[in-house]
């Protein structure tokens, strides 16, 4: 069946011989507890186990570079997503546009995760990888309520998130994001990839456009902007990088993180921004 090739292809990858579907598998140390059959293994959708006695990394970086590899999972990634702190908080600005290669798959897509009133995630990277962890990482804040009775503060969602991908480094993930949110020390901005990697600062940018928004964002910063100044430099850093850079593009979601909570902004075809521009051009011609 397709669903036996899959796991036979899954297992391929990984470095082991699919032999004996009750053959055991330790978890990875993510604090999960039990010794699951490699089929239930497989099927799981909330968290991922590590066979013993594999090394996956190994395995996952020969079948990526080995020139002799049948396996075909090298993919292109390109977006461009930013985020600045300033005097009223954070602005968090985003395309939309989803590639495959050469090929444009999707403008449509929301590359803003709302993990919570008090919490966003960016994706960069692979979509999927982004996804997944940032709805584990809203479960994980969640239960942090729960249990504290209290929301859990930027620096340690962010940390939260660093810590549980970082058990997969070298199998294959795909993710830089920014977690972006207001605590009781105000608001924090965090950049954390799939190798675990955590940095925080006051002004991001993660994608294949980034370098064009750089330009924009590093020309034009300022702390004591204006919120109507900090919107508009928002849209156009993204639109510089979308009129560069060809794996960007579709329309800007522009968020504003504030002491309330995240507010979205705007939503805007990158088209009418260039108009837009245009027309202000020609006027100052004029």
């Amino acid at each position: 069946s397709i669903n036996n090739t899959n796991k036979m292809a899954l297992a391929n990858v990984c470095g082991f011989k699919l032999g004996n579907e009750n053959s055991y598998f330790g978890y990875n140390n993510v604090g999960q507890m039990g010794i699951p059959t490699l089929k239930d293994a497989l099927q799981m959708s909330e968290h991922f186990t590590v066979p013993c006695g594999a090394d996956i990394q190994a395995s996952i970086h020969k079948a990526l570079t080995d020139d002799d590899s049948k396996v075909k999972i090298q993919f292109d990634h390109g977006t461009t997503t930013l985020a600045f702190r300033y005097q009223n908080g954070v602005i968090v600005a985003v395309d939309s546009r989803a590639t495959a290669g050469p090929s444009i798959e999707s403008q449509t897509v929301k590359k803003v995760i709302e993990i919570n009133p008090y919490l966003l995630g960016t994706m960069a990277g692979g979509a999927a990888d982004c996804m997944f962890w940032e709805r584990v990482l809203a479960r994980q804040c969640r239960v942090y309520e729960l249990r504290n009775k209290e929301r859990i503060s930027v620096a340690a969602a962010s940390k939260l998130l660093a810590n549980i991908v970082y058990d997969y480094k070298g199998m294959g993930l795909s993710m830089g994001t920014m977690i972006v949110g207001w605590d009781k020390k105000g608001p924090g901005l965090y950049y954390v990839d799939s190798d675990g990697e955590r940095l925080s600062g006051n002004l991001f940018s993660v994608g294949s456009g980034s370098v064009y928004a750089y330009g924009i964002l590093d020309s034009t910063h300022r702390w004591d902007m204006s919120d109507e100044e900090a919107y508009n430099l928002g849209k156009r850093a993204i639109f510089h990088a979308t009129h560069r850079d060809a794996y960007s593009g579709g329309v800007v979601n522009l968020y504003h993180m504030k002491q309330t909570g995240w507010e979205k902004i705007s939503q805007t075809d990158v088209t009418d921004i260039y108009y837009q521009y245009k027309a202000e051009k020609d006027k100052v011609k004029k």
